[in-house]
Formats: structure tokens, C-alpha cells, sequence
């Protein structure tokens, strides 16, 4: 409430310092939102191209999985997958966007030789390797998605946090002080006012005795 400020010169200058930053503040989160929003949608048409060769990764590898099933048998197929289980491993990086922390996940290769999977080059068939060779294309395809996820969870979040930043100093913050400065304003000018009247009065009164 601005009744609840005290109407002195130093607090005049003290709000209207503070509204001035305020308003500063504002412009600079406006252009980092700004920055946030080129970024997302940048990041969502990456997503979309990740979306695109994951389901062309997906039909292309469960189709010839289907006709691996068809041809080797399941049992065989099961075995193969099982002497081919291993860690994926990529690398995180930090970009600073107007102080934000956007990860950039970077995918190490998924594609290994023959011998790299475990498989027998003398009992595994073509279809077979061909398979696995499309399933880590697949993999390949889902942890690209899952690296422009996490970036567009991690923007979006900001946007957000930014957004409500924003919003609190223009509706709130500098309303406020802008109606306190208004309240000390004319609270110092109204003393301003009857401190001449009062003067005026004391010399009128020094006249007159004169």
C-alpha cells in the first residue's frame, strides 16, 4: 500500500532507482526470452527431423525382423540379441544461452562390426546381422529424439520461469512503485504547498506589525 511508505525525498529517489532498474530488467529478460523462443524452435525443428528418421528407422528394421523371425526362427534370433547387450555411451555438454544451461547431448557411434556384436561369423545368417546392423540405426534414431527432447524440456522450463519474471515486474513490481512515487509525489508536493502558505502567512503577519 502506498499510504505505508513514508513520503520523504530519500524514498522518492529510492523508488524511482528502483523502478528504473525494474524496467531495465524487464527489456533484458524480454531479449533473453526472445533468444529462448528462437532457440525452441529451432530445437523443435531438429525434433521433428529425429521423429521422422526414428518411424523410418523403425518400419525399415521391423520389417526385416519380421523375415529374419520367418527365416532363422525366434530362438535363434533371441540368441543373437542376447551375446549382443551392451552400454551406450554419449557425452553431455553445457551451452550458456543469457545464463541458461541448455545440455547438448552428443550420440557416440551405435554401429559396431560382426565381431563387435558377439555373433559367429561362421552360424549367423545375412538377415540376421542385417537386422541388428537396422537396429542400431533405430537406437542411433532414439537417441537423437531423446537429445532434442531433453533441450526442448530444458528451453520450455525457462521460457516459462522467464515469462512469470516478466509478467511479476510488468503487472506487479512497477505498478507498484510507480504508485508509490506517485503517492510520495504528491504527498511532498502538498507539504510544499502549505509550507509557502505558511510563509506567506508569517510574512503578513511581520508586515503588519511593521
Amino acid at each position: 500500500m502506498p499510504e505505508a511508505v513514508s513520503p520523504t525525498r530519500m524514498n522518492l529517489l529510492q523508488r524511482k532507482q528502483q523502478a528504473k532498474i525494474a524496467v531495465q530488467g524487464v527489456d533484458l529478460l524480454k531479449r533473453k526470452r526472445d533468444a529462448l523462443v528462437a532457440d525452441f524452435f529451432n530445437v523443435v525443428r531438429q525434433s521433428l527431423v529425429a521423429r521422422e528418421n526414428l518411424t523410418a528407422a523403425c518400419q525399415e528394421a521391423y520389417v526385416l525382423l519380421a523375415l529374419a523371425t520367418a527365416w532363422e526362427g525366434r530362438e535363434a534370433l533371441e540368441a543373437a540379441a542376447l551375446a549382443d547387450r551392451r552400454e551406450v555411451l554419449v557425452e553431455i555438454e553445457v551451452r550458456n544461452v543469457w545464463g541458461t544451461k541448455i545440455p547438448e547431448v552428443e550420440v557416440k557411434e551405435v554401429g559396431r562390426t560382426l565381431l563387435e556384436r558377439g555373433h559367429n561369423p561362421a552360424s549367423t545368417s545375412a538377415r540376421t546381422v542385417e537386422s541388428a546392423a537396422n537396429f542400431e540405426e533405430v537406437l542411433r534414431a532414439i537417441l537423437q529424439v531423446a537429445a532434442t527432447e531433453i533441450k526442448l524440456k530444458k528451453i520450455g522450463q525457462e521460457i516459462k520461469k522467464t515469462t512469470r519474471r516478466v509478467n511479476a515486474l510488468e503487472q506487479v513490481v512497477i505498478p507498484r512503485l510507480y504508485g508509490e512515487i506517485r503517492f510520495i509525489g504528491a504527498v511532498l508536493e502538498q507539504r510544499a504547498r502549505e509550507d509557502v502558505f505558511r510563509l506567506k502567512r508569517i510574512k503578513q503577519k511581520l508586515e503588519a506589525r511593521g
